[in-house]
């Protein structure tokens, strides 16, 4: 490990040119690569909120995922408090990161009590003495997340979409990470239910200090909890800030567009907001255009646009825009 030491930078996670790649058949005896992530960059404090955000298909589960190394990286680096991770000292990165998946239905086993699912990463860790030293920190789990003691002894087909991913945030919680991957933790709930659960991923980073990169769909949510956004588009980061400078002055085309599409609660200003249709349908990913990928909707795009991808550059405050136009 000694060799894999880096000076203390004071970020938690850095995540270095990622990039994860699938091979895909595409007809007989012939593989295309699709590119899910391709050179992505970015990092995060002790205690921050990165938000990411993009529409469906731009690659941001595979980035928690590949961050996890729940896939295998196909290239880049990721350090965690300055070291790097790899396929020899995960394990002990597995205490230290973990994540809270999107659909609670299918990630929690419907054969385990809650007890033994909130209590399985405690056994894998050896995180505990005795029997009842292990329940103790069950039951000041399930306490922590709004959960009763009596519910330890029921299965998860017994409880609500909100409880089920009450119990995956436990569970995540049971190692005491410094570093939580939320991958649309709210999308599979009802929107009364999103708000609470929201607010207690807000309780828990004040309580326990926890950094988290929090993947979603809904730009009002990411805002509510982000101290900063990223936003991807089909496995690039096209544009990332601090979370009210993105809201209030986005600058490239994409965001733009997606800010656009946010439902206002003040009709008056609804009515005044102009929305920005992009043209076109996404490229496929295993056939992807030439320099930017999001030229073919663009309304700013020229030649330069076709030849060279836009690299992430700084305009200013650590805001971070790729586009040769804007």
């Amino acid at each position: 490990m000694g060799s894999e030491q880096k000076t203390n930078s004071g970020y938690l996670v850095e995540v270095e040119d990622l990039k994860e790649y699938f091979p895909i058949r595409t007809g007989f005896m012939k593989t295309t690569m699709l590119k899910a992530v391709d050179g992505v960059s970015f990092k995060i404090k002790p205690g921050e909120t990165l938000g990411l955000v993009g529409e469906s298909g731009c690659g941001k589960t595979t980035v928690g995922r590949t961050l996890l190394r729940l896939y295998k990286p196909t290239g880049g680096r990721i350090l965690f408090e300055g070291n790097e991770v790899n396929d020899r000292n995960m394990r002990e990165y597995r205490k230290k990161m973990q994540m809270v998946f999107q659909d609670p239905y299918s990630s929690l086993d419907p054969r385990m009590t809650v007890e033994d699912i909130i209590g399985e990463p405690l056994d894998v860790h050896s995180l505990y003495k005795t029997k009842a030293e292990r329940r103790d920190k069950i039951l000041n789990l399930m306490s922590l997340v709004g959960l009763n003691a009596e519910h330890a002894t029921r299965y998860v087909h017994e409880f609500s979409g909100g409880q089920r991913q009450r119990i995956g945030i436990a569970r995540a919680l049971a190692v005491n990470p410094k570093f939580i991957v939320c991958d649309e933790p709210v999308s599979a709930l009802d929107v009364s239910i999103q708000a609470q659960v929201v607010n207690m991923f807000e309780d828990l980073q004040q309580k326990l200090g926890v950094a988290y990169l929090f993947i979603a769909h809904d730009l009002l949510i990411v805002r509510h909890i982000s101290d900063r956004i990223a936003v991807m588009y089909l496995g690039r980061m096209v544009e990332m800030a601090d979370a009210d400078e993105l809201m209030d002055h986005p600058v490239h085309p994409y965001t733009l567009s997606l800010l656009s599409a946010v439902p206002l609660p003040d009709p008056e200003m609804a009515r005044q907001q102009k929305r920005i249709i992009l043209e076109g349908d996404v490229p496929s990913p295993l056939n992807m255009p030439s320099g930017c990928a999001f030229r073919t909707r663009c309304r700013y795009a020229t030649e330069r646009c076709a030849k060279e991808c836009p690299p992430l550059t700084d305009r200013g405050d650590g805001h971070m825009v790729a586009c040769w136009e804007k």
